[in-house]
């Protein structure tokens, strides 16, 4: 298991950002529109973390991995026999992959397909 990308949801953005710049020593870039104008950090391993902002007056905060999967729809059909529901289908977010986020113990749960 690869964590592709980490989703931190906040309600002070640039806060949790200059926390992790001053703690880990990275740097975050401008907003990126395609990721819900999450402000976003390479990760050693190839993947990045992204923070952003709520969407919607009833996101709360949240902390997401995606995890790197081979084929998207067969990770979400495997989950679903598990019980999983989807939250929300599969993505394609130009240059980037393709995400979904299942439902499965009350946690969101992200999948990302390069």
């Amino acid at each position: 298991m690869k964590v592709h990308y980490l989703e931190i949801v906040a309600t002070d953005v640039d806060a949790v950002c200059a926390a992790y710049e001053a703690v880990h020593g990275v740097k975050f870039g401008s907003a990126d529109s395609l990721l819900g104008g999450a402000r976003t950090a390479p990760l050693p391993d190839g993947g990045s973390i992204g923070v952003r902002g709520p969407l919607r007056d009833t996101e709360k905060p949240v902390v997401r991995p995606y995890w790197l999967v081979d084929d998207i729809a067969a990770a979400l059909h495997a989950a679903t026999k598990q019980g999983a529901s989807i939250a929300h289908p599969p993505l394609e977010l130009p240059g980037k992959g393709t995400f979904a986020i299942y439902i499965q113990g009350n946690v969101g749960h992200g999948l990302w397909q390069l």
